[in-house]
């Protein structure tokens, strides 16, 4: 696929949502010599899914990590009107940025409950008590869980994981939940759940930064994406155009990706 930035009215598809919460300026992140992130623009506005589609070892991963500061990178990195230089963890996630890593790594010697608990220690160190409710919230959006709250993380299946991720990330109370690539190694029923929910909290206030390998569901699910190549972003635009791209369909919706159909149906 060509590497050439496609500027698809970038204005008008930031226009027709929010206002900005994240803003990402030429962000770099190397490891040691290599340069796995070069010089990466993204946005997401308040309301909005936006995904990140790609090859392996295009650089996803790696720019969630940036973002939210387990990386050190180079770049300006604004969220929720601040800025950051060096984003650090700890204070990212007390502004309100969450992210669902790719091995979910959940506490399995501990129960589902005490999880999500844990979920939402520093509102709990700040005096906010408010994450009952979240807790209740939590176990309305994820039924499963509930029933399997006295159960210990590491006995759940593969969905049941996923959707204890991201519970647990939903009890920080998260103005932007990133995700990455919360379908791996999902039977397609279970996908097809996972990505009825993210509809479901966007409709709750909350936005949504996706990482997925299965383009067709992503696609399906946001409403702006970024096509990354070799860590720079190859094309971007509203999902549905790219979606209906040739280069995107040739890459990723082909004949190659069909079982991808499964998924996001």
């Amino acid at each position: 696929m060509n590497a050439t930035t496609t500027n698809t009215a970038n204005s008008n598809a930031r226009n027709s949502s929010g206002e900005l919460l994240l803003d990402v300026k030429q962000l770099h992140v190397s490891y040691g010599m290599v340069e796995a992130v070069t010089g990466i623009d993204l946005q997401v506005r308040e309301g909005q899914i936006v995904t990140v589609i790609g090859p392996n070892g295009a650089g996803k991963t790696t720019l969630l990590s940036a973002i939210i500061g387990m990386l050190k990178s180079k770049g300006d990195v604004h969220f929720d009107g601040n800025f950051y230089k060096v984003p650090d963890v700890e204070q990212m996630v007390g502004k309100g940025l969450g992210l669902v890593p790719e091995k979910r790594e959940l506490f399995t010697s501990m129960s589902v409950a005490d999880n999500l608990q844990l979920g939402a220690f520093q509102r709990y160190r700040r005096g906010d008590r408010g994450y009952e409710t979240t807790l209740s919230e939590v176990y309305s959006l994820f039924p499963r869980l509930w029933e399997r709250r006295k159960q210990l993380a590491g006995t759940l299946s593969g969905g049941e994981r996923q959707m204890l991720a991201i519970g647990r990330a939903l009890m920080g109370k998260p103005r932007l939940l990133m995700l990455d690539e919360p379908s791996l190694g999902l039977a397609p029923l279970i996908t097809r759940e996972i990505f009825r929910i993210f509809a479901d909290l966007r409709r709750q206030g909350v936005s949504i930064l996706l990482v997925e390998q299965n383009a067709r569901a992503a696609l399906k699910v946001a409403d702006y994406a970024y096509v990354l190549e070799g860590g720079q972003v190859a094309m971007q635009g509203e999902a549905a155009d790219l979606a209906n791209d040739p280069r995107v369909i040739e890459a990723y919706l082909g004949l190659a990706s069909k079982h991808q159909e499964l998924l996001s149906s």
